[in-house]
């Protein structure tokens, strides 16, 4: 199979792609303008329905969407396809950020709104600018990519500190003991970095994480206001 590396193939000559991921932005912004608040969901692809996590996932995606959050995704399978699934039958936006790949990740068929990009960072921004709290299941390197990168935006100020919510404690302890044994040992990280994680095993933990914090945010807006 050949492929096609594009930024590797980036040539100096080629500003005119400039345009294209522009278009990408801009088509974004135009598409997902009034979905707030949302919640984005992240995890693995490889996840079948009938699964464990697939089913909760669905649930924690449709109970989300009947508290009027809509439900953002990468808009594959798995995961991704249980979260738009929950969320549509809750009859919340589930919005499906698809993204082209060589092997060809197919569009789940549970969105109310999906768009395909060309460019994963274009994506990666489509997926958090709109989000008031990230769930994070359980999933792989594109998993880790995404979670890395909020915790970072939120580490450098970038974006607001939202909720983070690990899923399915056990699954993550490696990762998490992983952080406090090497990179906190040796300074990479500080303590309160932590404090933008938290973990849940039970979808009810979930939803109660994250309508306790909106909630919260709602009160000190309203208080804002009338000062």
């Amino acid at each position: 199979m050949t492929y096609e590396y594009e930024i590797n193939d980036l040539a100096k000559e080629e500003s005119w792609r400039m345009f294209r991921i522009i278009g990408e932005l801009v088509e974004g912004f135009d598409n997902l303008s009034d979905v707030g608040p949302a919640v984005s969901i992240y995890g693995s692809a490889r996840i079948r329905p009938g699964d464990r996590l697939y089913l909760q996932t669905e649930e924690i995606a449709g109970r989300l969407g009947k508290l009027g959050f809509s439900i953002i995704t990468g808009g594959g399978p798995g995961v991704m396809e249980a979260a738009n699934k929950g969320a549509l039958q809750a009859g919340a936006i589930s919005v499906g950020l698809n993204i082209d790949l060589p092997e060809g990740q197919v569009a789940n068929a549970y969105t109310t709104r999906s768009m395909a990009f060309r460019h994963f960072f274009v994506r990666k921004v489509m997926l958090v600018k709109y989000a008031v709290a990230f769930i994070i299941m359980p999933g792989g390197l594109g998993t880790l990519d995404e979670l890395t990168e909020i915790l970072t935006l939120m580490q450098t100020h970038k974006i607001k500190p939202f909720p983070v919510v690990l899923f399915n404690g056990g699954y993550w302890e490696g990762f998490l003991k992983w952080l406090r044994s090497s990179v906190l040992a040796k300074g990479c990280v500080s303590e309160e970095d932590f404090s933008l994680l938290m973990v849940c095993d039970d979808p009810d933990e979930v939803i109660e994480a994250v309508e306790r914090w909106h909630t919260k945010q709602e009160v000190v807006g309203r208080k804002a206001l009338a000062e």
